[in-house]
């Protein structure tokens, strides 16, 4: 397994970046080689000037054609703006006399670096693209000219990494908020509908769980005269104790609760038969019965649910007949006075 420093922030951004600026370099120097040099090419020098375009365009599409995941474990990606750097060089050996193409030349591996890569590898490739830029124009330029071009061209450099490292840092704390807002409700601290529908789904479709997949949904009896009489921070107190009592009452290995929103409850119990389903619902009731709120002044509000048992089979895929059958039976347990749980028949 690749260390995660050597791998991309994105697999996906990064084989899009790694393309482009691999062929708009192959473009930058067959328009050079076609047009743009104003001094004759010796043939040799054409000709591996041609070379090195088919190289680039081949390190283009390396990322198009080699699955991202091979480049990661390979850590290919690295290697990617060592080679460009390299490349860069030898672009200013075939030229000497366009020697000042390679300060913007070298921007391109260490724009990819630092947008692309974790912010050790962007500092390695910064440094060697500056090291690479000092050593090519001392070739050619006198000590007076290479140091006036350092004190512009290292700071840009430097820069442009420390700005875009910075800005990628950000943008990847975003993107694990935003990720973790999906996946966990913000009050309960339980996993949320999407992430649920997605456990359930996955519970359904694996064939080695022989007893089958049970949902159990869990609503608050009377949720509303509870808001009207303590008011909504009660409530909200009201549905984190409800999620805590469910939590305790359930093993994280064999069982998963989620608040599907308002103040409605979900239990998965894949791997689960209908008798074990039915006995777990009703041990839930009684614990939620048992457990009241404590308020602050040391008051109790006490709380109920009703429950309602839906168990499909190990043939049963469908998501919504589960949620459906489910829905039913919470239904029978309200209309049967609450404070209970009721079980739909079993799917087929």
């Amino acid at each position: 397994m690749c260390p995660r420093v050597l791998q991309p922030r994105n697999e996906a951004a990064a084989a899009r970046a790694s393309t482009v600026l691999y062929l708009v370099g192959a473009v930058l120097l067959a328009v050079f080689l076609l047009v743009a040099h104003p001094l004759p090419l010796s043939p040799g020098v054409v000709r591996a000037g041609w070379v090195m375009f088919a190289s680039l365009v081949l390190m283009g599409l390396v990322t198009v054609v080699v699955p991202t995941r091979h480049l990661t474990r390979l850590a290919i990606w690295p290697m990617l703006s060592i080679v460009a750097t390299a490349g860069i060089g030898c672009v200013a050996w075939l030229f000497p006399d366009q020697v000042e193409m390679v300060p913007s030349l070298l921007a391109f591996p260490v724009l990819f670096s630092a947008s692309q890569m974790r912010v050790p590898v962007a500092a390695g490739i910064t440094t060697l693209a500056i090291a690479a830029d000092v050593a090519i124009l001392e070739i050619s330029q006198p000590a007076a000219a290479v140091l006036l071009h350092s004190l512009y061209a290292v700071p840009a450099l430097v820069l442009m990494t420390v700005l875009l490292g910075q800005a990628m840092n950000q943008q990847e704390r975003l993107i694990k908020a935003l990720r973790q807002q999906a996946t966990v409700d913000a009050l309960t601290g339980l996993v949320t509908r999407r992430s649920f529908d997605e456990a359930l789904r996955q519970a359904l479709s694996m064939a080695g769980r022989p007893e089958g997949t049970a949902l159990i949904l869990v609503d608050i009896d009377g949720f509303k005269g509870i808001n009207d009489t303590y008011g909504h921070p009660v409530g909200d107190d009201v549905l984190v104790h409800l999620a805590t009592v469910l939590s305790e009452q359930v093993r994280a290995g064999d069982a998963l609760v989620s608040r599907l929103g308002g103040d409605e409850l979900a239990v998965l119990l894949p791997d689960c038969t209908a008798e074990t389903a039915t006995r777990r619902a009703q041990q839930l009731v009684d614990a939620v019965r048992a457990t009241p709120l404590e308020l602050p002044d040391g008051g109790l509000v006490g709380i109920s649910v009703s429950a309602g048992v839906a168990h499909a089979p190990r043939r049963v895929t469908e998501l919504r007949s589960l949620y459906i059958a489910a829905d039913a039976a919470l239904y029978q347990a309200k209309q049967a006075g609450r404070d209970r749980a009721a079980v739909a028949a079993t799917l087929s």
